[in-house]
């Protein structure tokens, strides 16, 4: 699932070392030091490449990795973090989910054009942040249009230049106390007529070619007259029409067809593709078991990571500099099992080390928006002072890594099912609670969980 909201300058990412991006990184994800270095000297190394002369840089391909490790201990968080700190496209694609020609499922390509199409938003957005200003004040003007009419030029016959000219300054005085008033939040109870454009169509694709995503030709694009509808007369609040006018105002002043050109370029020089779930697809033909189409899958996907050319509707997209991080389980395959074409693509291997107690404990209470932070802040909107103390923290993560080893491990996500069993009644009793200060301790934890707990099969249903 997509993210890029930026969480620094693009002056400070140049400037961060390798040692800096994993001390970022231990912000938000606990352990795994070996992962983190390895993508951050990735990171590095894209910063590098840009510095370099054009036909030297354009030989330096990214060197993709390839994490393993079991479930729920931080792959996928360590590479979204990544693209937030990077401010680069990133999208999470799971390798199960596509399939070769002729069966049902994903065109491989998708994922190019949905990281094409998640970058045009973000730079559409930086985009309305540089013209809001603008906006706003294209929208006050056409808002005191709206509440002040223009003065109407008076007839040749009666035109007197001295009382044309007062006129025109009293208009001007009136419309600036207007100004005032509407800046203040006078006149938000005032009620004005906008023209409102409404879609007389529904948009909708052609579809053509050998795959459902081959082509993509927007019908609202090939006719614009057609599909422009026609414009209406609503009643709105002061408010909701500045608020409908901005909009209006922001889409005119920023130019789609850049924004296209920036994302694509943006896409081909930072994009991240996350593929998740690579070992479901680690397999070859003639191996024993239903599913003939994982070489195949494999062999689809190959292209894009070596480099190749997708058409996409804002424009053809090369995928030679895309960053590619994949990831996998590898319980019943391992790496060995890929095609060695693949293989080749992802030079770098990182192994990810099951979580324990100790991490657990890290986990719940020291990266930002730890999930004890969540709670505390959760109930602390119904008013509730809820407190835990070491001990009980402590025993948490024992309960988790406990059922972890007796039933499946997910890793850290265990600790979410834990954390929700034990606060259950807590979170249900909140709005109702006299006493608004709750303090978990070791004991608290014992009592809500140990039954469960000690029950190995109720545990496998519950936790």
């Amino acid at each position: 699932m997509p993210f890029y909201l930026p969480e620094t300058t693009a002056t400070t990412v140049d400037a961060l070392t390798p040692r800096q991006i994993v001390a970022e990184l231990d912000n938000y994800v606990i352990g795994q030091h070996r992962a983190k270095r390895a993508v951050a000297v990735a990171l590095r190394n894209r910063m590098r490449r840009q510095k370099l002369p054009p036909e030297l840089a354009e030989e330096v391909a990214p060197k993709n990795i390839l994490m393993i490790g079991p479930t729920g201990v931080g792959k996928t968080e360590i590479a979204r973090r990544l693209a937030r700190l990077a401010q680069s496209p990133f999208i999470k694609v799971e390798a199960s989910k596509f399939t070769e020609v002729g069966y049902v499922g994903r065109d491989v390509e998708s994922m190019v054009r949905d990281l094409v199409e998640l970058a045009v938003d973000m730079v559409r957005e930086e985009r309305l942040v540089e013209v809001r200003e603008k906006a706003r004040s294209n929208a006050e003007e056409r808002l005191l249009d709206l509440l002040l009419p223009p003065l109407e030029p008076a007839a040749p016959e009666r035109a007197d230049a001295q009382n044309l000219q007062a006129a025109r300054e009293a208009a001007s005085r009136t419309r600036d106390k207007f100004r005032e008033q509407l800046r203040e939040g006078r006149l938000d109870n005032r009620v004005v007529e906008v023209d409102v454009r409404e879609k007389s169509f529904p948009s909708f694709e052609i579809i053509g070619g050998s795959s459902v995503e081959e082509i993509d030709i927007n019908m609202k694009d090939m006719l614009p007259s057609l599909f422009q509808g026609r414009t209406r007369k609503r009643r709105l609040k002061v408010p909701e029409a500045t608020e409908y006018l901005t909009q209006e105002e922001e889409q005119k002043l920023v130019d789609m067809d850049s924004v296209g050109h920036a994302a694509v370029e943006r896409v081909e020089q930072a994009g991240i593709i996350f593929i998740d779930e690579i070992d479901k697809i680690a397999g070859r033909e003639g191996s024993h078991g239903p599913d003939v189409s994982r070489e195949g899958v494999q062999r689809d996907i190959l292209p894009i990571v070596e480099g190749t050319t997708v058409n996409t509707k804002h424009g053809m997209v090369r995928t030679d500099h895309i960053l590619f991080i994949a990831a996998g389980a590898f319980h019943m395959a391992k790496p060995a099992d890929l095609i060695p074409e693949l293989q080749g693509r992802f030079p770098i291997r990182v192994e990810l080390d099951a979580l324990g107690t100790d991490d657990f404990v890290r986990i719940l209470t020291e990266p930002k928006g730890a999930l004890v932070t969540q709670y505390m802040a959760l109930l602390a909107t119904e008013g509730l002072d809820l407190q835990f103390d070491a001990g009980a923290v402590k025993r948490i993560a024992e309960f988790a890594s406990l059922v972890n080893d007796r039933t499946e491990n997910i890793g850290a996500r265990r600790l979410h099912t834990i954390m929700e069993k034990l606060l259950d009644e807590v979170s249900f009793e909140a709005p109702d609670m006299l006493d608004k200060s709750v303090a978990i301790d070791a004991a608290y934890v014992e009592r809500m969980l140990a039954d469960i707990v000690k029950n190995e099969d109720l545990s496998r249903y519950i936790l």
